[in-house]
């Protein structure tokens, strides 16, 4: 057989020829195409007409496209089969006077003393549940083994063990939500947890665990309110100062560099003033904080003094002035049931939420900003804040239930905002908690973005409703 000096680009005999025009055919060099043995290429018909000639023509299926049969020719054995195993009936030269196999490529017909053989030529195709099982021929030593030829045998592989997609071991996103690993990764698969080690709830936190430090830090709270009220500002000053530390520490992470010290006594200023003096002392707190932030900050030079001066900024109104609020209400005569019912309708708004969000849980509200969020968490936020805050009104401070119930889908919407604003920082940030301190919580922080937002709504409603006492 001859074949033109531009046939087959990976063909061994075709690039011999390329190197050294005019050089004989090799008889012996094995017929390859694309990492596969050469096939028989056929007319419209469906009759053979010859090997592959390197014209670039597509060979023609016929009515057996679709149907699990297709036939390969090798021409070195004289055989057949079907994707890499013999075809059903021969095996290698033909019994019973069929030893030429394929016909002559020259004529292109059957001779007329040898009718086409039964199989993918005949009209009865051979199921594909008859074909014995295989993995497709292993790759010879010295061949390498084409990707669709692995991926096929690592197919049959997969349909052996009953499994219909391969593997995926998942990667912890930003939220921890599981993502496929890139090719090339080095990420162990997860393993499961074992008997002593907790599980994680639906929402993803371990409740044992973040039940346990809730009711930690609401009995300190509380014994400080109501056993000496003095003790609630050193609460409120650690709280704050906590916080400012683990925000100037996470932003450190995209480049900023706001100045620590004057951040924090800063907050222990605004947290005084307010209990002290008032709403106008927690102003001027926050602007005294600020101008000394730009002081501290000229003695590093001017490159990145806007974004830290930027970043600082936000962090002095984020956390100390919004918690100055916390000291407005402790300093009133009732502060600490203004503070009581205060935090009691962000818990109940905390708690409604995610109930609501486990259990009923379908649209999300932000999936940009925080996933887990949902229109019915939000929903079940809004309605137990409002039906927990008018009984807690009523009964302690003589508020209307109405009042009462405005008051806490105030407080709830306020608390989610604040939930959702300190998400967008964290994604921003490209992390997902503040801090580890509080186990099941994450950081203090992770704690207080409902809190400080719903702080200043508590002030401004119970200023409205609740006549000073």
């Amino acid at each position: 057989m001859s074949y033109p000096e531009t046939a087959g680009g990976d063909h061994p005999d075709a690039r011999t020829r390329a190197r050294r025009p005019g050089a004989a055919p090799d008889s012996s060099a094995r017929q390859v195409r694309n990492g596969h043995p050469a096939v028989e290429w056929t007319d419209p018909y469906g009759r053979p007409a010859g090997p592959y000639t390197g014209t670039g023509e597509l060979p023609h299926a016929g009515p057996y496209i679709g149907t699990g049969v297709g036939y390969v020719a090798d021409h070195r054995s004289g055989g057949g089969s079907f994707n890499g195993t013999q075809t059903a009936g021969h095996d290698g030269p033909r019994s019973g006077g069929h030893d030429r196999w394929p016909p002559d490529p020259s004529s292109g017909q059957w001779p007329p003393s040898e009718p086409p053989p039964p199989g993918p030529w005949s009209d009865e195709p051979v199921p594909f549940e008859d074909r014995p099982a295989t993995e497709g021929p292993a790759p010879s030593d010295g061949e390498p083994e084409s990707g669709s030829a692995a991926r096929r045998r690592a197919g049959v592989r997969r349909r052996r063990a009953g499994r219909s997609t391969p593997t995926r071991q998942p990667r912890p996103g930003a939220d921890g939500v599981g993502e496929p690993a890139p090719a090339g990764s080095t990420a162990q698969p997860a393993t499961p947890p074992g008997p002593g080690t907790p599980e994680p709830s639906r929402a993803g936190r371990n409740l044992p665990a973040a039940i346990g430090v809730g009711v930690g830090l609401g009995a300190l709270v509380l014994a400080s309110l109501f056993v000496w009220r003095p003790a609630f500002l050193a609460v409120v000053v650690a709280a704050v100062s906590l916080g400012t530390w683990e925000m100037t520490r996470a932003v450190r992470g995209s480049g900023a560099r706001p100045p620590l010290p004057p951040l924090l006594a800063g907050g222990v200023l605004m947290a005084v003033l307010a209990w002290q003096v008032g709403p106008d002392a927690l102003a001027l707190g926050l602007l005294l904080t600020i101008l000394a932030m730009l002081v501290w900050r000229l003695g590093d030079g001017p490159p990145g003094f806007q974004r830290d001066a930027a970043t600082a900024t936000l962090i002095a109104v984020y956390v100390p002035f919004l918690g100055g609020f916390a000291g407005l209400l402790a300093s009133r005569p009732d502060g600490d049931l203004r503070i009581l019912v205060t935090l009691a309708a962000v818990i109940l708004s905390d708690t409604g939420g995610y109930a609501a969000g486990v259990f009923f849980g379908r649209h999300r509200m932000a999936p940009t900003i925080s996933p887990k969020k949902s229109w019915e968490g939000f929903a079940g936020s809004v309605a137990a804040a409002a039906a927990g805050s008018a009984v807690l009104l009523y009964l302690l401070l003589d508020v209307m239930p109405l009042w009462g119930a405005l008051f806490g889908v105030a407080v709830s919407i306020a608390a989610v905002l604040g939930d959702l604003g300190e998400s967008m920082i964290k994604r921003d940030l490209g992390v997902k908690d503040m801090s580890n301190l509080l186990p099941g919580h994450g950081g203090l922080m992770d704690r207080l973005d409902s809190i400080l937002l719903a702080l200043p709504v508590s002030y401004l409603v119970l200023t409205l409703i609740v006549p000073a006492g």
